[in-house]
């Protein structure tokens, strides 16, 4: 390589030098900006994780403290005194709350603390189902057979998580208004559902003989 040549590199690599530091110094707090966006963000983060761990560790602490009163009735108002952080939380919260109430014999209450969850929008539908159906069945002496029959029968909708127990109580409720046949033929399709639990498969069949028919051989049982 020539002088010449050499000579040009250097000024090449100097104009390199010159236009990065400009570079640097025109646009290099975005960098920094970047670097402590990050930092914080990452902080922040730590600082929620450890709050919501806190603010969880406590919520247990108050809900133990609460279920260790052998008095339903005191068990459920500590329950009630309850401050819960998040809607999880609530709902957890209000699950045991109905259990004490229910055992205190304020059914009334528990119903209200069960419609609660079951109304509460930014819970997974499963909680909500449970909630309504457990509510209904507290309420199967003072609630219309119709609104039960109503209510249940929106549990039971396709694609609905407690779909076929709440079916069995639409066959119980049949059974009630002396509709045998009806109930026999909604037990029948329980038992062929292809999602049917051991336990309720049973029943159901044990419900037929009761009212005088007979079991369909099962359809998954068969050749």
């Amino acid at each position: 390589m020539s002088d010449v040549d050499s000579f040009i590199d250097e000024v090449t690599e100097e104009v390199r030098r010159d236009r990065l530091f400009l570079l640097l110094r025109r646009w290099g707090w975005i960098g920094v900006l970047a670097v402590v966006l990050i930092v914080g963000g990452a902080a922040f983060n730590e600082f929620r994780k450890a709050r919501a761990t806190s603010q969880a560790e406590q919520l247990g602490d108050e809900i133990l403290s609460a279920l260790s009163q052998n008095d339903s009735a005191e068990r459920a108002n500590s329950l009630a005194s309850i401050d819960a952080p998040t809607p999880g939380g609530v709902a957890v919260l209000n699950m045991l709350l109905s259990s004490s109430q229910v055992e205190a014999g304020t059914r009334e209450e528990a119903v209200e603390s069960l419609n609660a969850i079951s109304v509460q929008g930014d819970l997974p539908e499963i909680y909500r189902a449970i909630a309504s159906f457990k509510a209904l069945l507290l309420q199967n002496d003072t609630l219309p057979v119709a609104d039960r029959r109503q209510q249940f029968e929106a549990l039971a909708a396709p694609g609905a998580p407690l779909r076929l127990l709440a079916e069995e109580q639409l066959a119980l409720i049949d059974i009630a208004e002396g509709n045998a046949d009806a109930a026999i033929d909604r037990l029948q399709a329980i038992r062929q559902d292809a999602e049917v639990g051991v336990d309720l498969q049973q029943r159901a069949a044990q419900l037929i003989v009761a009212l005088g028919g007979e079991p369909e051989p099962l359809v998954a049982q068969q050749g």
